[in-house]
């Protein structure tokens, strides 16, 4: 089972051709024949599920300046420039001066080699999709911005190509979700965690999110007014989805009971309708309340909810960290999944290291059906309640920490590994044997001496350099651990 996405993604994504308008007297049928290599190529940016605008073939300095508005008008996350021929770079100059937005350039020549025995003129036009990318590239740069990204192959049966171009609309995605993004932080920061602050408007002039300042009495207000109808169709939903197996060594965990179960339904069913009422796309939060209350009964009951939560595309932080509240939704909008985690004992006998949380987690990403236990205490924290178990699935990870320099800027720190199949702790709480190279000991010495936040994003696949190119777009560094 899958945990469906509450809001579709989605991402403006602007695309234009170049080409020279000096060709099109010479050579007869050469400019409808680059109007469908275009159009080919919008196709394949389509079906990433991501509105596309095809903006046409600009082929001199004019048609760059009178399409430069329409573009803009669009609020477009992405351009794709598609070198369907040799341009000049002056249809190119003022639109890299003027969109603040990640640019592509795109060298998809329809042949992987020229027939050089028939060979014409009006065939390398078709393919000299590459002629122009360094002028390009040169002239960004003298424009004062970076070089654009290349995507260099063919237009047919290159699946390298086509990967590439999804990981650019799904980066397109990331761009739209942060800067539309509503945060809400809700709490303080657990008492004596000095790496989990965060000022909220680093946010909004970092990524553009905003942050929403949220009360427990916003939660509160509908947790009162939950029906038992409510509580009941919830609770089927979570036991269609956890297993709910007898505890096994550790005497914090028994058996999920009515008692947790009701009360974690309860809390979901609130929870959801805090998030839809303050329009929220994320939610970091801690908050303790006094013992016995009902709202401690709620603050600390919200695991399975949150969990339900971020599997549906809404990322949900606990202990108040926004940052790795903001690297989950990167990873999910890159379409990796996203869990809360941290490091826990190494396993210095596999030369892995356990990674994992307390909640919440990302329940798609899981390997197998994942588990819900009852605890008798949150270890560390207030509350009893209901702990989601499981492991990720086997196969290539990744990590973000977004850490905080001491010049208050943002850093991203990214690390990619292998989660493999192993024993976990049955302690109520995720966690994943993940193996890092050149090995354990110096993957975290190397990991810790970038400076991160204690907790991470977790999610599935080797996707450092896309997060890199994200960090590049919002002007952030970032730290890629080395694996040798």
């Amino acid at each position: 089972m899958a945990v469906k996405r509450k809001k579709a993604l989605t991402a403006n994504v602007a695309v234009i051709g170049v080409g020279l308008d000096i060709y099109w007297g010479q050579f007869d049928g050469l400019l409808d024949e680059l109007k469908g290599k275009l159009a080919e190529f919008v196709k394949k940016v389509e079906s990433n599920g991501v509105v596309a605008k095809n903006f046409g073939i600009v082929d001199n300095a004019q048609a760059a300046y009178k399409v430069l508005p329409a573009i803009k008008a669009m609020d477009p996350d992405l351009l794709f420039v598609d070198m369907v021929t040799y341009a000049t770079s002056s249809t190119f100059g003022v639109i890299i001066k003027e969109l603040n937005i990640p640019v592509a350039l795109v060298a998809l020549q329809p042949l992987a080699a020229m027939d050089y025995p028939n060979a014409r003129t009006y065939v390398q036009l078709c393919n000299d999709d590459f002629c122009a990318v360094p002028e390009f590239t040169g002239v960004a740069v003298r424009m004062g911005k970076k070089a654009p990204n290349v995507i260099i192959g063919m237009l047919h049966n290159d699946p390298q190509a086509d990967v590439e171009i999804a990981e650019y609309c799904d980066i397109a995605k990331v761009c739209r979700s942060l800067k539309t993004a509503r945060f809400g932080h809700m709490g303080h920061v657990l008492e004596a965690m000095l790496d989990m602050h965060t000022d909220p408007t680093s946010v909004t002039a970092a990524f553009g999110s905003h942050v929403v300042q949220c009360e427990p009495d916003h939660i509160m207000k509908h947790y009162k007014s939950v029906t038992a109808e409510e509580i009941a169709v919830k609770r089927k939903e979570i036991l269609e989805f956890f297993d709910t197996p007898n505890p096994v060594s550790d005497p914090l965990t028994t058996k999920v009971t009515d008692k947790d179960l009701d009360i974690a339904a309860k809390a979901a069913v609130a929870l959801e309708k805090f998030i839809e009422e303050q329009k929220l796309d994320g939610f970091a939060y801690y908050y303790e309340a006094k013992t016995g209350s009902p709202m401690r009964e709620l603050v600390t009951n919200l695991i399975v909810g949150n969990s339900l939560l971020t599997s549906a595309g809404l990322p949900m932080c606990g202990e108040y960290d926004l940052k790795t509240c903001i690297a989950m939704m990167i990873m999910d909008r890159l379409g990796m999944g996203g869990s809360f985690a941290e490091f826990h004992p190494i396993d210095f006998q596999k030369g892995s290291v356990l990674v994992g949380h307390d909640g919440p987690h990302h329940l798609n990403i899981a390997e197998g059906r994942p588990v819900l236990r009852s605890l008798l205490k949150y270890h560390g924290k207030p509350g009893t309640g209901a702990g989601v178990e499981f492991r990720i699935k086997d196969g290539p990870i990744t990590m973000l920490s977004i850490g905080l320099k001491a010049d208050g800027k943002f850093k991203f720190i990214v690390a990619e590994g292998a989660s493999l199949n192993g024993p976990i702790p049955p302690t109520g709480n995720t966690n994943t044997h993940g193996y890092f190279k050149p090995d354990v000991r110096t993957f975290l010495k190397r990991w810790v001496a970038e400076g991160p936040t204690h907790h991470f994003a977790l999610g599935i696949g080797h996707k450092a350099a896309a997060i890199k190119k994200v960090a590049e777009i919002f002007g952030i560094e970032c730290a890629i651990i080395p694996p040798d």
